[in-house]
C-alpha cells in the first residue's frame, strides 16, 4: 500500500493505546467503557465513550430506564439493533441499524433508552460530548438521524491497493473528503462541529488520509479487524479490535491502513476542539463547579428537569 502524502501534510502519530473497561450501566446492560473519566482532560471535550455489542438478550434486554442528564450532549450510534428513546421534553424516537440519536441535555432531561427487540445482535456506541459553560443550561434539544440520512463517501483507491474499492466513510459530523456530516449544531458555541466518522475498510485492505488539525483532540476506536496508523516515515502502528488509539497533538492529518485480510475492518475516528474549562461530574450531571453540581441534584430531586 502506498504511504505517500503531500509534502505539506504532517501525519499524526499514536500517543498510546487504551483498553476499555468492562462494566454495566442502566438496568444491568453489559458494555465496555472505552473513554473513562481519567481521560476527560486529555480528550476534552469528550467525556465518555461506551461500546456495547452482544447477541445475548440477557446482556441488554433490561435497557436504560428513566435517568437524568444535565450539562452535556449524548450521541448514540446504533450499528445493529433497535432502541426506543423517550424523554421528559416530549421527544420520542426509534434508533435502529446505522442511525444516530443526538441529544443536547442542556438544562436537564430525564430520558429512557429501551431495546425494542427480544433477540438478535444489539451493537452500538454512546459518546458524551461536553458543553461550554455558557451553554450548559441551554434549552434541551433532540434529533434522530436515520441511516439513510447519513452522507457517505468512498475514498480514492491508493497505488498497490485492492482495486475493489477504497474506504467507505460515514460522515456523522464534521467533514471528510469534501462531504459534510449529517449533524450540524448552530445552537452551541463550539468553534467547529466535532468530527465523527465511521470508517468501513474493505476486505483486501485499503488506506485513507483524513484531515485532523493538531488543535483538535482526537482518537481512533477499532471495532472490527485491525487498523494501522501510519506516520511520516511510513511506520505503521497497529490498533487491534476493541482498542482506542489516542493521537498525538502534532500534525494536521491522520493516515489509516487496514490489513490485507479476508475480513473487513471498521473503526470510529472522533476529534473535537477542547473547551479548556473545569469539569465537575457527578454521575449523569457534568458542570463546571461543585456548586453547580449540587444545584443539578437539587433540581432533579425537585422534579425540575423537564
Amino acid at each position: 500500500m502506498s504511504t505517500a502524502t503531500s509534502p505539506s501534510v504532517t501525519l499524526r502519530q499514536v500517543e498510546r493505546l487504551v483498553t476499555g473497561q468492562p462494566t454495566s450501566d442502566g438496568a444491568g446492560v453489559k458494555l465496555t467503557r472505552v473513554l473513562t473519566q481519567d481521560l476527560q482532560k486529555r480528550l476534552d471535550p469528550f467525556l465518555m465513550l461506551d461500546s456495547f455489542a452482544s447477541a445475548k438478550p440477557e446482556d441488554y434486554g433490561a435497557g436504560f430506564p428513566n435517568h437524568p442528564h444535565r450539562g452535556f450532549e449524548t450521541v448514540t450510534y446504533m450499528v445493529a439493533g433497535r432502541m426506543r428513546h423517550k424523554d421528559s421534553g416530549g421527544h420520542e424516537g426509534l434508533l435502529q441499524n446505522g442511525g444516530v440519536q443526538w441529544m443536547t441535555a442542556g438544562a436537564g432531561l430525564v430520558h429512557s433508552e429501551m431495546p425494542e427487540q427480544e433477540a438478535g445482535v444489539m451493537e452500538g456506541f454512546q459518546l458524551w460530548l461536553n458543553l461550554p459553560g455558557k451553554d450548559k443550561l441551554c434549552q434541551p434539544w433532540y434529533r434522530d438521524i436515520q441511516s439513510d440520512s447519513i452522507p457517505e463517501v468512498i475514498t480514492p483507491v491508493g497505488e498497490g491497493e485492492d482495486p475493489r474499492g477504497g474506504v467507505r466513510v460515514r460522515v456523522i459530523s464534521g467533514h471528510s473528503h469534501g462531504v459534510a456530516g449529517a449533524m450540524h449544531r448552530p445552537a452551541t458555541d463550539y468553534p467547529t462541529d466535532p468530527l465523527y466518522l465511521d470508517l468501513h475498510f474493505p476486505a483486501g485492505g485499503a488506506s485513507m488520509t483524513q484531515a485532523v488539525p493538531a488543535a483538535l483532540n482526537a482518537f481512533l476506536y477499532v471495532y472490527r479487524g485491525t487498523v494501522h496508523v501510519v506516520d511520516d516515515q511510513g511506520t505503521a502502528t497497529p490498533v487491534p479490535r476493541q482498542r482506542m488509539a489516542i493521537l498525538k497533538n502534532v500534525g494536521d492529518a491522520v493516515m489509516l491502513q487496514s490489513e490485507r485480510s479476508e475480513e473487513p475492518a471498521r473503526a470510529l475516528l472522533i476529534a473535537g476542539q477542547p473547551l479548556h474549562e473545569p469539569i465537575a461530574q457527578y454521575g449523569p450531571f457534568v458542570m463546571n463547579t461543585r456548586e453547580e453540581l449540587m444545584t443539578a441534584v437539587e433540581d432533579f430531586q425537585a422534579g425540575r428537569m423537564g
